[in-house]
């Protein structure tokens, strides 16, 4: 393991492995730097690339802060890409995605940039998340009610069914990772309160990026996340999608298959 020191002088912990060009993974909600899943990816892409994988704030081996915002997470993000020599890629898993595209946005040094189904909400007729959403799961996490959070953030925020909570409850390997970094919900839920409503994502907020884009969607993932990505590709002015199955993201991750996009990707 080792460290490096964010702006606000919060610790963030990383790994690094293989040699080449920098390559940061950015995880999503729930994931942190030792899961398996995200293990995996960063060994298969270490034969190419020198792969950072980190935990984000208050996940795993990284400290935090009394308060949230959404520009401390991009100062950790800049902060490991300075240490891998001031610019990288970056692939982005689910909110993970949405945090890698606000950091390019706000001018990071990321030299190609991977978005794996950014869970926006972005078509009218997609189940949309209870309007006070982002409040509710920050309530229930200052209650210390964390077995409820990660019930409410998974069936009225990512749609599953209860009885997947049921399921997971009984394995307690799994259980103990997802209590572990429930009080990071509301960081995940201060990313997605803007693109959570059921409308188009912006047309100029992202005009400016030029940085080559792919976006990763599965074709066996839910119409929301189908939409968004796709959405998520025609606003992007550099974006290209790339649409197969085995790409999805809310089941068990085929790593082989991302590490196989991701390196054609970064290696043009």
């Amino acid at each position: 393991m080792n460290t490096v020191i964010s702006k606000d002088g919060t610790r963030i912990a990383y790994d690094q492995t293989g040699h080449g060009p920098a390559l940061v993974l950015v995880a999503g909600a729930f994931s942190y730097r030792k899961f398996p899943g995200q293990v995996e990816l960063a060994n298969l892409l270490s034969g190419s690339y020198t792969v950072y994988n980190y935990d984000r704030r208050g996940r795993g081996d990284s400290g935090d802060a009394a308060s949230y915002a959404i520009e401390r997470e991009i100062e950790d993000l800049n902060a490991i890409i300075d240490k891998a020599g001031g610019s990288a890629y970056v692939w982005g898993l689910s909110s993970g995605a949405v945090l890698a595209l606000e950091a390019a946005a706000s001018g990071s040094p990321i030299t190609r940039l991977a978005l794996h189904e950014p869970p926006f909400v972005v078509d009218p007729g997609d189940r949309l998340p209870p309007s006070d959403f982002t409040e509710q799961v920050g309530m229930l996490i200052a209650a210390d009610r964390r077995a409820e959070a990660i019930k409410y953030f998974m069936t009225k925020g990512m749609g599953a069914p209860s009885f997947v909570i049921s399921m997971m409850r009984m394995m307690p390997g799994v259980w103990s990772r997802l209590m572990a970094v429930a009080h990071t919900l509301p960081y995940d839920a201060a990313l997605l309160k803007s693109y959570m409503k059921g409308q188009s994502l912006p047309q100029d907020r992202w005009s400016h990026l030029a940085i080559p884009t792919v976006v990763l969607e599965g074709t066996e993932s839910p119409a929301s996340l189908r939409h968004a990505a796709q959405q998520t590709a025609q606003v992007l002015p550099t974006a290209k999608l790339i649409s197969k199955k085995g790409l999805g993201h809310t089941k068990k991750l085929h790593t082989a298959k991302i590490a196989e996009e991701l390196t054609s990707f970064f290696a043009v």
